[in-house]
């Protein structure tokens, strides 16, 4: 992952908290913070319907907005180099297409409403999962650092980019890292529920397989100190609970149906809705895996 570090912003006290967690973010990675500003573009195409001035004042707004945000982020981080970008489009494409180049975008949980609502619930719940870089959802932010993050992962290809971006950030942080595997065998395979000793073995071999998937990862990761959990639980349960005592949650946009699914993507909607804490929606993509780990 490369490039600047983009926040979306409204002039909301949840974006401004996302400004201040993406400068924080650019710093640690010594990049540039980009904050922009979406205005949706049915105001300038209906010119008989707005007073005379209009569309001048709301850009002016749109500029005092992401004045006000990058003065937050230079407060939070002096000399960090910002920039400030007013956008024209549907929001969730403007920040879709904003991210391309990003090595991350940062949005608030919750906006102001309205035709100015750029970080709407449904603008939050609209970018994660579908951008081409980790989008990461400030909920809370947290005032005194746990110098702990959280992963979840089932084992499938499909959350290797997740743990790659977990070891990294934990690495980042000089952080520990709790990596969070959870399945419910019995709402999944319900055939099963009433034999313990299979589903004993099942857990085992879930629990081994766990495992394998972060030696690797360990293994390239040797700072990073590793707190491993295999559960039998409801994985958005799992994961709420855990983001109450860490600086932030990874999860996989999407990951493998049956059993081990811990990250699909209503698992990840349902951390999102859930989280005591920012949330990093790590897109999948095709991952080589760490020499020594498994194909």
């Amino acid at each position: 992952m490369s490039g600047h570090v983009v926040a979306a912003v409204d002039g909301s006290p949840p974006s401004m908290d996302a400004v201040r967690f993406a400068a924080d973010d650019a710093a640690r990675r010594g990049e540039g913070l980009r904050i922009v500003n979406v205005i949706d573009p049915w105001v300038f195409d209906q010119p008989l319907t707005t007073p005379p001035g209009f569309q001048e004042s709301l850009c002016e707004s749109s500029q005092a907005v992401l004045d006000e945000a990058a003065k937050a982020a230079r407060e939070r981080v002096p000399g960090l180099s910002v920039e400030t970008a007013t956008l024209t489009g549907t929001v969730r494409e403007r920040l879709l297409g904003a991210a391309k180049d990003a090595a991350v975008l940062v949005v608030g949980s919750r906006g102001l409403g309205g035709f100015l609502g750029l970080i709407l619930g449904s603008v939050s719940m609209g970018v994660a999962g579908r951008t081409a870089c980790p989008a990461i959802v400030v909920r809370h932010l947290m005032t005194a650092p746990r110098q702990e993050i959280a992963v979840g992962h089932d084992m499938s290809p499909e959350s290797e980019a997740a743990l790659e971006y977990a070891f990294e950030e934990a690495a980042r942080r000089q952080a520990a890292l709790r990596a969070i595997c959870a399945w419910q065998v019995e709402t999944h395979m319900p055939v099963f529920a009433a034999y313990t000793t299979d589903l004993e073995k099942m857990f085992e071999l879930g629990r081994r397989a766990a495992q394998e998937q972060l030696a690797p990862w360990r293994e390239k990761f040797p700072q990073v100190p590793v707190h491993e959990a295999v559960v039998r639980e409801h994985p958005v349960e799992a994961l709420s609970r855990a983001s109450s005592a860490v600086d932030l949650l990874v999860v996989g946009s999407h990951g493998r149906g049956g059993f081990r699914s811990a990250m699909l993507g209503s698992v990840g909607h349902g951390v999102l809705h859930h989280a005591h804490c920012p949330v990093a929606v790590v897109p999948s993509r095709p991952l080589d895996r760490p020499e020594g780990g498994r194909a």
